[in-house]
């Protein structure tokens, strides 16, 4: 790599970094608003409000790293531009092939950080933010909106929790036993439960009926010992959002959802979507290659970047759309996740190259 690769990556790094510097302020801001609102005087403090969008951040940031990298990719190239020193490394040999190559270079060696930033702080930040944040509104009796629901299915037995307490304990738990011709055979209801060391559950306050030859049998105890089919992860990592997980946790939750026979598509998409976001971050710092090189002396990088704000949006919004669409449509993950990315970036590679042709 010589010098002249060099100063085109840390350009790149430096556009990234200020299109970072300008767009998590602003997302961050709308992320503090929106958590504001769940914000009440016996539960969630501002002050916990405050501390959950903080770490939160990074989530932000991978979310938003391709659109980050199309804008950044245009400030950096385009002060190259408007400066001449693009006209300047052309001529000593660098085509706009080659330059877009080494664009996409600078694209692996953020997406790289990133990747790992995702796996190792951004996951686990957000959900201790979470679990801070259901824990402080599980505080608040007012709160007639719970934020935990979790449910399991094992064989015959099916299973819903209505929320966890401020301890992470069980709240409203329903315990359905069926027959192999899908007809009830047992009904327990439990007003809590407390979750013990070896993983069983210790129901309070059970009210139980079975259905015995037609007949309802009702039964009320203090407490009832039930072996949990809540088994590999805790239930704290249960009520988190699939897109909080990460590639580890998501392997591990899939599986067990595929051992127990419940759906795990939504976990196969945001354990592909790991792979889609690289890649389409890769494709949007390559379009701001023929931002660059379009009549470069004019318009100006303002311009250039009110464009870029506009193709990043609808690439954005479109790329959820289509996922979101696998995901009620039940299409192939694969062919959800990956195949716009890998269009978009086949598309930008054929942009540049076609400039490269016609200068």
């Amino acid at each position: 790599m010589n010098i002249f690769s060099r100063y085109l990556i840390r350009n790149v790094f430096l556009g990234f970094a200020a299109a970072a510097a300008l767009l998590i302020p602003l997302f961050t801001t709308f992320n503090l608003i929106n958590e504001l609102d769940d914000v009440s005087p016996a539960g969630y403090h501002w002050t916990q409000a405050v501390m959950v969008v903080v770490m939160t951040t990074p989530r932000s940031l991978i979310d938003l790293a391709p659109f980050i990298a199309l804008l950044g990719g245009i400030v950096g190239m385009g002060i190259l531009s408007k400066n001449l020193e693009l006209t300047a490394i052309r001529t000593v040999g660098f085509s706009i092939f080659r330059i877009g190559l080494v664009v996409l270079v600078a694209g692996v060696l953020i997406a790289l950080p990133l990747g790992a930033l995702d796996e190792w702080v951004a996951s686990p930040l957000q959900q201790r933010a979470l679990q801070m944040k259901n824990s402080a509104m599980a505080k608040d009796k007012d709160n007639t909106n719970p934020s935990n629901v979790l449910w399991a299915r094992k064989g015959n037995e099916f299973v819903t929790v209505k929320q966890l307490d401020a301890n992470q304990q069980p709240q409203g738990v329903e315990i359905f036993t069926y027959k192999p011709d899908l007809s009830l055979e047992s009904y327990i209801y439990a007003r809590s439960a407390t979750v013990q060391k070896d993983g069983t559950w210790l129901l309070q306050g059970v009210n139980q009926k079975r259905w015995l030859d037609r007949q309802k049998k009702v039964e009320t105890v203090d407490s009832l010992e039930w072996h949990s089919i809540f088994t590999g992860m805790s239930l704290e990592e249960l009520t988190m959002p699939a897109d909080s997980f990460s590639i580890r946790q998501l392997n591990h939750y899939i599986g067990y959802l595929n051992d127990t026979g419940q759906p795990s598509v939504q976990y196969r998409i945001a354990l592909w979507q790991k792979l889609g976001r690289p890649i389409l971050m890769l494709a949007m710092i390559l379009l701001a290659i023929p931002f660059t090189f379009v009549a470069p002396r004019s318009p100006g990088v303002g311009s250039r970047l009110a464009v870029g704000v506009i193709v990043g949006l609808l690439t954005y919004i479109s790329y959820q759309i289509i996922v979101n669409l696998g995901l009620l449509l039940s299409l192939n993950v694969q062919l959800a996740t990956l195949l716009p990315p890998l269009l978009l970036l086949a598309l930008a590679l054929w942009l540049v190259w076609r400039f490269d042709k016609q200068q």
